[in-house]
């Protein structure tokens, strides 16, 4: 339900937010039921249509219907309904674009402002500004739009839209989509806005508790220099501090280029393995009093073996209270009666059997397999589980972890170089110098407490934010990748918010698409820095990259699914027994795709996303984004880049595959990637 005024709730790009929230509240609330009865709705359906005719008999239909679903007896009798339809149906269509033109333009006042509050009650959650205090996640927690909704309703403002700006099925959508206008397109997503009618209470507690779990994914921090092995050495830097999961994951994928990097890579799966377990000691989460063997899983003081305890379920506990907040929803959305349907059919507009239809049939290509093989032979030896990370394929598996760390703090000792640096970043882009200032005037980069992300502006006049780790000496290369990543966030955010022609249109189709730019901009990182890779091969190598990526994120997709299937077939589950589910999830599909290629059974390693815990069902954005991400590549190969994108990313909020047709020609595939992959697979040795 991407819902331009509950955006913050349902679809966060990135969704962000340590208090153990074991008491999160269920909604005592009985579900209000409409007072409108068939005969009722007939009857009214019926007048208007005699009053004016043929004209918009379907808008007259479908608005009279939708607004009837949401009518309760606190809004009015029967008789108060038919009176108000009658009052205030739009017949004609000067007087529907002249209504249409001010709510949109009131939409972007309350929801620009809305989202500025917001951003500035979660600064001390996710910037990094000291000690987190219960305070702070109190203010963060609260939603300052939690009554809007409520309120539009109590007005009538909300069911004015409904009546004379129905919503649409996606398959409606589908079958009108090479014939609406964009003016029609825009009254369309409009009608998006509420097909539901959610109490403010309910809205409150999943803000609530979105934020308790992401302040708890945002403080889950390692010392990876207090980690050892069995003669007591360590292997990292004493002041390396990692986030779980990026950072872990970050991490292991920069050892690819140091010949014994594969021991560092075992003791990070390990730490990974405790988190998914929850049997990690308790005092090594963003502690580094202890030092702590990963593989014995023993916790030592002053070489003295001690007694700890672990984890009590934490991360399970966050994701249960995720679900039952959500769920909480499903009686107020006749549309789309299931989180997994809001996620899915209504906010993504890409239904949960076709995703999964992709993304099987990908993972159970015959291509893994071969570039399984490629892979090992290029390590030369046989492949691990955390080789689903392998990073080979980049021009950075040449140059050590150190050597960009040098280049990246010396080029950005603050987060100041790198504000002042977006300018000339877009020009190497093809950006002309004005459109450059006029984007990046629209940026602000602010030192991230977790590992980045981008919260984009909801009103013009406002600007994007694009965060990221600043550490004390500057910005690491880890930390420059994922600034240039939400780079590109905050790029489409701006494009697709400034020029576009109606409000009701800004954004993209789903979070997919503003990944695949994110995506775009990232593989540029080095391009960027003056490091340029003129190796022939180069788009083999990002095919057989994306190819590989794709792999990974979807078995870690395909698990995200399916544990909300789970979760919806046991409701009243525990998080002892969420846990074990996840477990038996994870090493069920690993087993299925990827057991037969790596040689290994039971393997957890798909539990470990954070995205999980915080950031309800949003992991199928990231493999959907690297689908489009390739396809746009190879639209945009040998054209201006800066022109290409600006053409695509000003589409706006279509559907998923009248975007892809308008870009690329082509709809959503596994196919291009695939075909290229078999291509780079005769070349790459």
């Amino acid at each position: 339900m991407k819902n331009f005024i509950l955006f913050f709730l349902f679809s966060l790009t990135i969704t962000f937010m340590s208090c153990n929230n074991s008491d999160i509240k269920n909604s005592s609330i009985i579900p209000e039921k409409t007072n409108i009865s068939e005969t009722i709705i007939k009857q009214i359906t019926d007048t208007l249509l005699k009053m004016y005719g043929n004209n918009n008999p379907e808008i007259i239909e479908k608005g009279v219907k939708q607004a009837a679903a949401l009518w309760f007896a606190k809004d009015g009798t029967p008789d108060d309904f038919v009176k108000f339809c009658k009052e205030n149906y739009i017949s004609n269509d000067s007087t529907r674009y002249q209504v249409f033109c001010k709510i949109q333009s009131q939409l972007e006042n309350l929801n620009g402002n809305f989202n500025k509050i917001t951003i500035g009650l979660m600064e001390p959650l996710h910037l990094d500004k000291g000690e987190v205090m219960p305070i702070d996640e109190m203010f963060g927690g609260y939603n300052v739009s939690s009554h809007l909704s409520d309120d539009l309703f109590s007005n009538k403002i909300a069911f004015i839209i409904i009546l004379n700006f129905p919503s649409y099925s996606l398959s409606e959508k589908t079958a009108n989509s090479e014939k609406w206008t964009r003016l029609q397109w825009a009254y369309a997503r409009l009608g998006d806005v509420f097909s539901s009618r959610v109490p403010a209470e309910i809205l409150q507690n999943i803000s609530e508790t979105l934020t308790a779990a992401d302040t708890y994914i945002s403080e889950y921090n390692i010392y990876m220099g207090n980690l050892i092995d069995e003669q007591n050495k360590t292997y990292f830097p004493k002041d390396l501090k990692l986030i779980s999961h990026w950072g872990l994951r970050d991490e292991l994928k920069s050892h690819y280029s140091e010949a014994d990097g594969i021991t560092k890579q075992k003791i990070i799966y390990e730490v990974m393995k405790h988190i998914i377990y929850q049997d990690i000691p308790t005092d090594v989460i963003n502690n580094n009093k202890y030092l702590w063997n990963p593989k014995n899983n023993k916790l030592y003081d002053n070489n003295k073996d001690i007694k700890f305890k672990t984890e009590p379920n934490t991360r399970y506990e966050h994701l249960l209270n995720v679900f039952k907040a959500n769920k909480e929803v499903d009686a107020y959305s006749p549309q789309y009666p299931t989180y997994i349907q809001r996620k899915f059919d209504s906010e993504m507009e890409m239904s949960k059997e076709n995703v999964e239809k992709l993304f099987t049939e990908f993972v159970s290509s015959p291509e893994v397999k071969q570039v399984a093989q490629l892979i090992s032979k290029r390590l030369g030896r046989n492949l691990e589980p955390f080789d689903i990370w392998y990073d080979g394929f980049k021009t950075r598996s040449t140059i050590s972890e150190t050597e960009l760390n040098d280049i990246v703090k010396t080029k950005y000792p603050t987060k100041e170089k790198f504000q002042a640096d977006l300018q000339l970043i877009l020009q190497k882009l093809n950006f002309i110098p004005e459109k450059a200032v006029e984007i990046t005037n629209r940026i602000s980069v602010d030192p991230s407490r977790g590992a980045g992300h981008a919260w984009g502006s909801e009103m013009r006049g406002d600007v994007a934010h694009l965060r990221t780790r600043v550490g004390k000496n500057g910005i690491d290369y880890k930390g420059y990748n994922i600034a240039v990543h939400e780079f590109g966030h905050t790029v489409e955010q701006t494009i697709s918010l400034y020029d576009m022609d109606y409000y009701t249109l800004k954004g993209v189709p789903n979070t997919a698409f503003t990944e695949a730019l994110a995506f775009i901009f990232q593989k540029r990182d080095l391009d960027l820095l003056g490091i340029k890779n003129s190796n022939p091969e180069k788009f083999d190598m990002m095919a057989l990259d994306n190819f590989w990526a794709c792999y990974e994120i979807m078995g870690v997709s395909l698990v995200d699914m399916q544990v909300w299937d789970w979760l919806y077939k046991n409701s009243e589950a525990t998080p002892e027994q969420l846990k074990q589910q996840v477990i038996v999830i994870a090493k069920d599909v690993w087993n299925k795709y990827y057991a037969p290629v790596f040689g290994t059974k039971d393997e957890p390693i798909l539990a470990i996303y954070s995205h999980m815990i915080d950031s309800p069902l949003y992991l199928s954005a990231y493999p959907v984004g690297h689908l489009i991400d390739f396809q746009i590549e190879q639209q945009i190969k040998d054209k201006n880049f800066a022109n290409e994108i600006q053409r695509i990313y000003k589409q706006g909020r279509l559907i998923p595959n009248t975007w892809m047709k308008g870009a690329v020609g082509n709809e959503v595939s596994i196919k291009p990637m695939l075909e290229a992959t078999k291509g780079a697979l005769k070349k790459i040795k």
